[in-house]
């Protein structure tokens, strides 16, 4: 039982790294390769977990090996276009210039019902407002409004909204953020004076955030 258990926590550890390793993705963005390496590789640690008879090398080198295999085929869809498509596939056009294209849905076998849903994922709930839809390689739907049907931006109104960068988090739940600290140019004292307006300690807060216009948010942990 000992054996299993620590068995279990050595490949969990191989996986997470050799995941780690293979670059962040959600789930729904994944190419098809990389759905297939993942699923081989959640096998392949199952069964010398399982199993104390077959050694743990037995899972560890196809994992390794399927981690080579990836980064391969990664370098070579950076390298040729041409493979690229190959591996992974071309977007479709689902709806083009606000028509449905039959055709590119029977290609991909979509139907209209699960493309509606689709739409609806994207916040658009009626097939009239969209002038294309495409059917990312990853099997996501991007989708491009209407002109008329596009929420107002405001270069539409000849505005320059004033820059407003990005926040910084300063403490989190209790612990100061030195190297975002050294980010900003300030130190320690600093966010001790800033946080002693909100009267409590940096140690004391959940969060502490500094964003472009030098405005602070602070809020303070709950007392256990």
């Amino acid at each position: 039982m000992l054996i299993t258990f620590f068995r279990s926590i050595v490949l969990y550890i191989i996986v997470l790294i050799v995941m780690r390793l293979m670059g962040k993705r959600e789930i729904g963005q994944l190419q098809p390769f990389e759905l297939a390496i993942s699923i081989m590789i959640a096998d392949l640690a199952t069964i010398p977990m399982a199993e104390i008879g077959i050694p743990i090398t037995n899972g560890i080198v196809p994992i390794l090996g399927l981690l080579l295999m990836h980064l391969s085929i990664s370098i070579i869809n950076m390298k040729s276009i041409r493979a690229r498509e190959i591996i992974c596939g071309r977007p479709t056009i689902l709806i083009y210039r606000g028509r449905i294209d039959e055709k590119a849905l029977k290609k991909e076998r979509f139907t209209v019902n699960e493309l509606e849903e689709r739409l609806r994922g994207n916040n658009v709930n009626n097939l009239g407002d969209v002038e294309y839809a495409i059917l990312e390689t990853s099997g996501q739907v991007s989708v491009i409004l209407k002109p008329e049907k596009r929420n107002t931006i405001p270069e539409d109104f000849q505005i320059t909204p004033e820059y407003e960068g990005i926040a910084y988090d300063l403490v989190v739940d209790g612990r100061v953020m030195n190297d975002n600290l050294k980010i900003i140019g300030k130190n320690y004292n600093w966010l001790k004076k800033q946080v002693e307006k909100f009267n409590m300690k940096p140690e004391e807060a959940l969060i502490v955030t500094l964003d472009g216009k030098g405005q602070i948010y602070c809020q303070k942990k709950e007392e256990s």
